[in-house]
């Protein structure tokens, strides 16, 4: 993953002037990429779910300064492993384990700048989950995440429409993507 820091006071004060022209990144203002980083934008200046901090991280250092506000001085950043491009079969491995017992997610924007969309997340259980693809001697790691309120969710949650269930009535899990930083803190100890 590459960095490209953006000083915050860039981010808050110019990042709708930068998005307006981006010609300059050589991206057309009606393309795809664009109405990406439009929704990226929108993602950052809406209001936190309840019971949910938010913070959009505009470089390495602020992301971790996020984390460490929220979890402490103590914390360990998992990602997941699995890079394939493709869809592939796997099959989950032996020694699944519990990690940290808080947490914080960045998920990685589409922005001409390095730009994470990162919140504590409460109430979630998470794990480091070996998965095996066949003919291959080692496993990947994915990391997997359990919500168990979703009273607070939109009822429009993707997760609810696949699952056909409604907020707050089952707990959702689901893996994390490639592109995800997971910053948990270090209470349990991984074996």
């Amino acid at each position: 993953m590459l960095f490209t820091p953006m000083s915050r006071l860039f981010f808050e004060t110019y990042l709708h002037e930068a998005t307006g022209d981006l010609t300059h990144f050589s991206i057309k203002p009606e393309s795809l990429e664009a109405k990406a980083m439009e929704d990226s934008l929108k993602l950052c200046e809406a209001p936190a779910i309840k019971c949910e901090d938010e913070y959009c991280a505009t470089s390495l250092e602020s992301l971790v300064d996020f984390g460490v506000s929220k979890l402490g001085n103590k914390i360990e950043i998992f990602t997941t492993g699995i890079q394939e491009e493709e869809p592939q079969r796997y099959t989950i491995g032996r020694g699944t384990q519990r990690i940290g017992d808080k947490s914080v997610a960045c998920h990685k924007l589409n922005y001409v700048y390095a730009v994470f969309y990162c919140h504590d997340i409460q109430d979630t259980k998470a794990y480091r989950v070996p998965l095996k693809m066949q003919h291959q001697q080692e496993d990947d790691v994915a990391i997997a995440v359990c919500h168990s309120d979703t009273s607070s969710w939109n009822p429009k949650h993707a997760a609810f429409q696949q699952l056909k269930v409604k907020p707050g009535t089952v707990p959702i899990c689901h893996f994390l993507c490639s592109d995800t930083l997971f910053l948990v803190n270090k209470l349990l100890e991984l074996k």
